[in-house]
């Protein structure tokens, strides 16, 4: 009788440890922890582009001569049907800043979760420009980093992130130009996280292929609306962090009714950068300058312009000043 309670013991104990085995490695099979150097499991599921600035060959000048601009380049489309309302130059491939943030977030979005944590590395902390005031050594989530890296352009957050994704930033590149591909973006080439220059190494974009990539990422986002479209935020120190205090420093967000985010930019190479998404009276709008002297004051003229011509007139007193 003895001998059969032993033996039954046996029998329950591998069974259970069978179990508990298997529970494990499913669990590590399927985890989706973003630690800096770690490759993240079980990407999302990719979504398809369906939109694109409807725009000719003959088109890239659509309506340039209404709305004088500095910018090199601009695009202004209806976020909707994707009618173009106004470019110039709308396919020229020109650098386009810390624009090239919204790729960024786009990939991390794609391959992670809010939650996930990463920690700052000496590179990250280190990359100067812009930046959220990261410390070598800090953790932080991907939604603590994406508030750094779009609301004060953090350079330090985009390499963070890059870094947390995928080893390496190199190789986390190689997934925002993979991504730009796959959603249309044809002549775009990005070549870091963060959109400074590089000597040597060209990086580019077009309006009309900045469009496209924003579009996408507000659509299918949610998540990245709510921060793009924050105006000030505190992070509250903890045991992995200090505290932070971030405003937005996007061009007309609490100046121009119906502005609601994207991106601004700005190296010495590609002049003034901004991307805006506006909505008024039903009609929304998405528009891109590049290499502007004045993004701000010309992005108010394209807006004025694209909301005119569904007879929609936007004060803006403030502004006129």
């Amino acid at each position: 009788m003895g001998k059969m309670v032993v033996i039954a013991l046996v029998v329950i104990v591998a069974i259970g440890a069978f179990f508990v085995f298997r529970g494990e490695n499913e669990a590590s099979s399927n985890a989706t922890s973003s630690v800096w150097g770690q490759v993240v499991k079980n990407k999302k599921a990719q979504i398809v582009n369906n939109w694109f600035p409807k725009i000719s060959a003959f088109e890239v000048n659509k309506n340039a001569n209404d709305v004088s601009l500095s910018a090199k380049s601009a695009i202004i489309v209806n976020y909707d049907t994707g009618e173009v309302i106004f470019a110039k130059n709308a396919k020229e491939r020109l650098p386009v800043a810390s624009t090239v943030k919204i790729m960024t977030a786009l990939v991390a979005l794609e391959n992670s979760e809010l939650n996930d944590v990463f920690v700052v590395s000496e590179k990250a902390s280190a990359v100067g420009e812009n930046s959220m005031g990261l410390v070598k050594g800090e953790v932080l989530t991907l939604r603590e980093l994406l508030y750094g890296m779009m609301l004060v352009s953090g350079n330090d957050a985009a390499v963070t992130v890059a870094e947390g994704i995928v080893q390496g930033e190199e190789n986390f590149v190689s997934m925002m130009n993979e991504k730009a591909k796959a959603i249309g973006a044809g002549d775009t080439v990005f070549v870091n996280a963060t959109g400074l220059d590089e000597d040597g190494r060209i990086q580019y974009s077009t309006a009309y292929d900045l469009a496209t990539i924003a579009r996408y990422t507000w659509e299918n986002y949610s998540e990245f609306r709510k921060i793009a479209s924050t105006d000030h935020i505190i992070l509250e120190e903890n045991s992995r962090h200090k505290a932070f205090d971030l405003y937005n420093d996007t061009n007309l967000l609490t100046t121009y009714p119906g502005v609601k985010g994207i991106k601004p930019g700005f190296t010495w190479e590609a002049g003034l950068c901004l991307v805006t998404y506006a909505q008024n009276n039903g009609k929304k709008l998405l528009a891109v300058i590049l290499g502007s002297e004045d993004r701000r004051g010309e992005m108010v003229k394209l807006l004025d312009y694209g909301f005119a011509k569904y007879g929609i007139s936007v004060e803006h007193p403030g502004l006129d000043l």
